[in-house]
């Protein structure tokens, strides 16, 4: 009875261990034996954290070496400072390898020809990875990750907001946001006609406001505090993106969980309040935040709504993506054109042969500016703002010449590729915007915004407005690099300068 009784004990300990050994041990085993048998290699794994310490010490070890060894504006080193993990590894196992988040393997993929077997599958055989329940804090459960029928749902009511022709009904209000930027730089330069600005910090607070506008018929001082709370956010969701995330710890009432729920409380009531709003004044019947809450229509003629839950999730993602891409594109922008005073004086001769001196850009202006189209599409190409796009094999798959085990995270390296030596040329860190001249050799040697069926919905709308906002900018005022100015790119959620971007500008005398 005792041997019974001792037996019954000892079982779920036993099955317990045997499940944790499994996990944390054989399988990744296994795995890592599977691709090494394949020929790729990669950096050990260490049980339950797997390479995320290192990568971790790696990325803060290249922060501090930016913040002491300060060097002049140069493209030369983006890899290494956005994806330092990527750039070391890839060095000692080749631009194919395999490292692990946790008990995740994650297989770094820079060939073209793989990376568009996986961002144009339709088959559902890869989706995007599990994230931290502290990045979806972020974003909510919007487009950005939902999946299936639902992600189809919403992925088509905002395509149809974000169509060019409503993008370009919208200029307007992308014009009054600039107009506003430009008076209060006309405001501060004085006598001199020299002003020292960070233009991260206004171009994050113009894209604020556009997007304000043309989403949610509003103004940045309206959404002030929204933006406020989403930065928070950010700030949380780029900390949980390199840490390990163990099952339930999004329950336990950590400071970081309270000041995360406290903010996801806020945000909510205060997009709630907007919404009402909206719904009560009719206030822009072309915004965003409109067009989210009229009904939709299903296959079967079947008209439906969004949930009110679904719309705020909606709005999380546009606060924060609808600012944080364009004000990033906006920045590397302005400081490549202030490094290339001769790129900045074709992009000036370009706007007043279009535009005149004094004319305002307007929609039928936006086919004209093919200076400055190939200067933002060679801006995302060395400055891509979200340089990493991850997805999960949902099944034992082959990709290329490789066999996937299913749930194998593919980390695909979108900054390396745009650097890529063997697809650009040797040139290739150098800003050279008469590559665009000619068609992209392939697809996947360029996709700034995604390709497949998950491209990026709002990129008519930033592309638009990093248009105006270059024409206008560019036609009054000439620039330089401050020397106060220190480069270092920094991925957080996406890639923006770690310690501002200031300038000078001066007025140019017409």
């Amino acid at each position: 009875m005792n041997l019974l009784l001792s037996a019954a004990l000892l079982l779920p300990i036993f099955t317990i261990c045997y499940s944790l050994y499994l996990k944390f041990i054989l399988v990744p085993w296994k795995i890592q034996r599977h691709f090494r048998q394949q020929g790729v290699r990669g950096p050990a794994y260490n049980p339950i954290f797997g390479n995320s310490n290192e990568l971790r010490r790696l990325m803060m070890a290249e922060h501090r070496s930016s913040e002491s060894d300060a060097e002049p504006f140069s493209n030369d080193h983006v890899v290494r400072q956005v994806m330092p993990h990527y750039y070391f590894w890839s060095k000692v196992y080749g631009d194919q390898f395999l490292f692990w988040f946790g008990t995740r393997p994650r297989l770094a993929v820079v060939d073209p020809d793989m990376i568009k077997e996986v961002l144009l599958n339709t088959n559902g055989l890869f989706r995007k990875a599990r994230v931290n329940p502290l990045v979806k804090a972020l974003f909510g459960e919007g487009i950005v990750y939902l999946e299936g029928e639902q992600w189809a749902v919403h992925r088509k009511i905002t395509s149809q907001a974000f169509n060019m022709e409503r993008v370009k009904d919208l200029v307007p209000e992308i014009v009054a946001s600039t107009k506003s930027l430009l008076d209060k730089i006309e405001g501060k330069i004085g006598g001199e006609n020299r002003l020292e600005l960070d233009v991260y910090k206004e171009f994050n607070n113009l894209s604020a406001d556009v997007i304000s506008r043309t989403a949610f018929g509003s103004n940045f001082e309206e959404g002030k505090r929204i933006f406020e709370i989403q930065d928070q956010l950010a700030k949380i969701a780029s900390e949980a993106m390199r840490s390990v995330y163990f099952p339930g710890f999004k329950y336990l009432p950590t400071k970081k969980n309270r000041l995360s729920w406290k903010l996801q409380r806020g945000s909510k009531e205060m997009i709630t309040k907007i919404i009402e709003k909206n719904e009560k004044m009719r206030e822009n019947p072309k915004a965003l935040l409109s067009l989210l809450m009229s009904p939709y229509k299903t296959k079967g003629n079947v008209e439906k709504r969004l949930s009110l839950d679904d719309i705020i999730d909606e709005c999380k993602t546009f606060y924060f993506a609808g600012k944080e891409s364009t004000a990033n594109l906006l920045t590397w922008v302005f400081l490549l054109l202030a490094s290339h005073q001769e790129w900045q004086n074709k992009a000036r001769e370009e706007v007043l042969r279009v535009c005149g001196r004094d004319e305002l850009p307007s929609a039928e202006h936006l086919a004209d500016f093919k200076m400055i189209t190939m200067i933002l599409n060679e801006a995302l190409r060395l400055y891509p703002a979200a340089p990493v796009s991850v997805r999960e094999a949902r099944k034992n798959v082959k990709l290329g010449s490789l066999e996937i085990p299913a749930n194998t995270e593919l980390f695909l390296a979108m900054a390396a590729v745009h650097h890529d030596p063997k697809i650009w040329g040797e040139d290739a860190s150098k800003f050279n915007p008469l590559r665009f001249i000619e068609p992209k050799k392939h697809l996947a040697s360029y996709f700034p915004f995604g390709i497949g069926p998950r491209i990026c919905v709002g990129q008519n709308l930033a592309i638009v407005e990093a248009k105006i906002v270059v024409a206008m900018i560019v036609r009054r005022y000439c620039f330089v690099v401050s020397p106060s100015y220190v480069h270092s790119p920094f991925q957080s959620l996406t890639v923006g300068p770690q310690y501002g971007a200031q300038m000078i500008f001066s007025k140019i005398q017409i």
